[in-house]
């Protein structure tokens, strides 16, 4: 993610560890994950565009961790978004027609394609402030790009139709924020509220981040526990959690990429709570960063229809396994 678009590179304070109980709980989780990963690497780099092989949904990161109430307190990019009453884009969240049978049959998952392509030729629209709980944001970025200037909004509006195919295969109903059918946003508070008012079961917002050159690798964004205003991340910490965790081991089993070498040391999670879309949710959600579209070694992957695809399976299989229990 970037707040402002593909040539901006925010600074990037220095992570503060995570500490206490959630260290010792995510530090058990870890070695299990990288195994697999670090068998990959003696076998080959499986970024490519070979096509994914099947794979069961039944893996997960690891056994549900305690959340921790701390935060790293790193500034990443924006997030979410609301439209104003009086200009509010056209379009609405689109959703699958439930599937007659299926795992997941009677189970609901909103994904929230980060950004919106027409976000470029709305700057004004999406820079104006909205309340994310325990204070004011930009209502949405534009998001960042490859140096070749293959945007994030394209990336995760792909990977996101892609999933939808897998989850509906299970039985779910599929809602997203946007479908490419709207000319700019949604906003963050408004992402957050359509997972609110449908439900959702499970709720995954989709990015790539713009990091520099070297730092490479996925991270899942947890939310932290926040009580603040309009926003209360209690109840929802502790499932939350747990579908990053899944999420997470799913993804790096599916695709082979690495854990992020920059965030998260060296377990692909982080937990923020300067996140509107997390902050506003009232259901399990998460973010997932897919890679670092500045390091020419992660674009080269995003930039992979094949590397899509083994990335949407991952993070859905992640959905479902989080889903059956």
């Amino acid at each position: 993610m970037s707040y402002v678009g593909p040539d901006f590179e925010p600074p990037r304070p220095p992570r503060h560890p995570l500490r206490g109980p959630l260290t010792v709980a995510v530090a058990a989780l870890v070695p299990g994950a990288l195994v697999g990963w670090l068998v990959w690497q003696t076998v080959g780099d499986s970024g490519g565009d070979a096509q994914a092989s099947p794979s069961s949904p039944s893996a997960s990161w690891g056994r549900p961790a305690t959340p921790g109430a701390s935060d790293d307190g790193k500034e990443q990019p924006g997030d979410s978004d609301r439209t104003g009453d009086s200009e509010k884009p056209n379009g609405s969240p689109s959703a699958s027609a439930p599937a007659a049978s299926g795992p997941l049959k009677g189970k609901v998952v909103v994904i929230d394609p980060g950004h919106n392509p027409g976000n470029f030729q709305h700057t004004s629209e999406i820079s104006r402030q909205v309340n994310i709980g325990t204070n004011s944001k930009e209502c949405d970025t534009t998001g960042t790009a490859t140096n070749d200037g293959y945007t994030e909004a394209k990336f995760t509006l792909d990977v996101a139709r892609r999933m939808r195919t897998v989850l509906e295969k299970e039985g779910a109903t599929v809602k997203f924020t946007q479908d490419g059918d709207r000319s700019w946003g949604p906003c963050v508070d408004e992402r957050a509220q359509i997972g609110n008012k449908a439900d959702a079961d499970a709720v995954v917002s989709i990015h790539a981040d713009g990091a520099g050159a070297g730092n490479r690798g996925f991270h899942v964004i947890l939310p932290g526990s926040v009580h603040s205003g309009a926003a209360d991340t209690r109840p929802i910490v502790t499932s939350s959690r747990e579908l990053g965790e899944r999420v997470a081991g799913s993804f790096l089993r599916v695709t082979g990429s690495a854990p992020s070498n920059y965030i998260g040391g060296g377990t692909g999670l982080d937990v923020r709570k300067d996140l509107g879309g997390l902050n506003l949710s009232t259901v399990p959600k998460v973010f997932i960063e897919c890679g670092n579209m500045r390091d020419s070694k992660d674009a080269a992957q995003l930039t992979s229809s094949a590397w899509r695809q083994k990335a949407a399976q991952g993070i859905s299989e992640g959905i479902v396994s989080f889903l059956h229990g």
